[in-house]
């Protein structure tokens, strides 16, 4: 709407100043033609004066003399006519029809659009709205064009949240699939394709889960990815879990927003249900552990420090050594962020019932990832402590190998 009323508007300034500039100017010459007649004037004054020298030395005979004053004198007469100065008066531009142009102009072309034209078009909100039909098209002619580039893995995300959108779980499972390898390595994806699985089933059990719980081990802080973590925790009766998951999340959310008040409200319902003596007994372990930590210093070998990027993303992971790869906690960093220390403590669990404290043997895996990504890739740097107790300080890990 707005460029075609800057272009009009334009078109129409452009116009009024080829039209009012010589109209407006013309004046100036009008009232240049009164000093052009005291010029004139002047000339026959000259010239007369240049003819009486001539008679009085002789050199222009007398009637010759008569003849050609005649002649002056007939056209002083002419350009000293009333005639003359009314008729270059009409002739003249006025001042008047310039202004009158300058406003009839706009007027005239804003009323012919009125009329003609159709100004509703100019009106956003009375735009031709898509229709559901229209909307099922666009997909349908997208889904052809990704059948078409099957390595288009953002494109098959793109495609499955607009099947979800849509209602169509089947296709929107499919086009996940399609993008699993950029799913695996994104928390907010994960956590999306885990809420697809969810509402099919029914229940977040099982691989719903499972995704949720990777989204986690990559972003501990993943808003979505906690609060369906805590709703799968409450739904099977870890009601400490979902307490621990769901204040995790109010961290992340406005105060006063309807989403805190609906968390406050559940966590409400999960410490209800915890009851008291469980929830006193839970606080009271965490406290007793409060300063107990697993503690080192982490660097890069200074043999590999030109193979890293200061932006290239530090992966700590703590995990039970020989166990699976879950992480029991994790932190995130960059290469700038080293040398650095690090400390873990039971406050830092990903999942309360799996303390690092409840763990006879860990292992502190550090990794440098330079697409930042979670899951190891080849030519990622990485370090490790070796198996360790939990408590031990102290601890000194070295970058100094490259993954195959």
């Amino acid at each position: 709407m707005m460029p075609f009323i800057l272009y009009a508007t334009l078109i129409v300034v452009v116009i009024c100043a080829f039209l009012f500039l010589p109209l407006w100017l013309g004046q100036r010459g009008a009232a240049a033609g009164g000093d052009r007649q005291a010029a004139n004037l002047a000339i026959f004054r000259d010239q007369l004066a240049e003819l009486e020298r001539e008679r009085q030395e002789g050199t222009l005979a007398a009637a010759d003399f008569d003849q050609a004053r005649q002649e002056l004198q007939r056209r002083l007469l002419d350009e000293a006519s009333p005639a003359a100065d009314v008729a270059a008066a009409k002739m003249a531009p006025s001042r008047k029809t310039a202004l009158a142009l300058l406003v009839l102009l706009p007027l005239a072309a804003a009323g012919g659009y009125a009329l003609l034209g159709n100004p509703a078009a100019l009106d956003p909100m009375q735009r031709s709205q898509p229709t559901q039909h229209d909307i099922e098209r666009m997909v349908s002619d997208f889904a052809a064009k990704m059948e078409k580039e099957p390595d288009n893995l953002q494109g098959w995300v793109t495609l499955g949240r607009s099947y979800k959108v849509m209602g169509r779980g089947e296709e929107a499972e499919r086009a996940y699939q399609k993008a699993w390898p950029l799913v695996e390595h994104e928390p907010q994806l994960l956590t999306e394709y885990a809420d697809l699985l969810a509402s099919k089933a029914g229940s977040l059990s099982g691989r719903p889960e499972e995704l949720v719980n990777q989204a986690l081990a990559l972003d501990p802080d993943n808003l979505m990815a906690l609060w369906l973590s805590g709703t799968a925790a409450f739904n099977r009766g870890d009601y400490a879990t979902a307490v621990e998951r769901w204040q995790r999340a109010q961290q992340h959310i406005a105060p006063d927003s309807e989403d805190s008040q609906m968390l406050a409200s559940s966590i409400e319902e999960a410490q209800r249900k915890l009851g008291g003596g469980k929830v006193a007994a839970a606080a009271a372990k965490a406290s007793a552990n409060a300063s107990a930590s697993i503690r080192g210093h982490v660097e890069l070998a200074a043999a590999l420090k030109d193979k890293a990027a200061p932006g290239d993303t530090v992966f700590i992971a703590v995990k039970e050594a020989g166990g699976p790869p879950m992480p029991l906690a994790a932190g995130r960093l960059t290469v700038a962020d080293l040398p650095t220390d690090f400390s873990f403590s039971d406050a830092d669990a990903m999942m309360p019932s799996r303390l690092l404290s409840s763990v006879k043997t860990l292992q502190i895996d550090v990794r440098v990832s330079r697409s930042g990504t979670a899951t190891p890739q080849p030519g990622d740097l990485a370090g490790s402590s070796g198996p360790v107790k939990f408590g031990a300080g102290n601890l000194r890990i070295v970058i100094d190998k490259a993954l195959p």
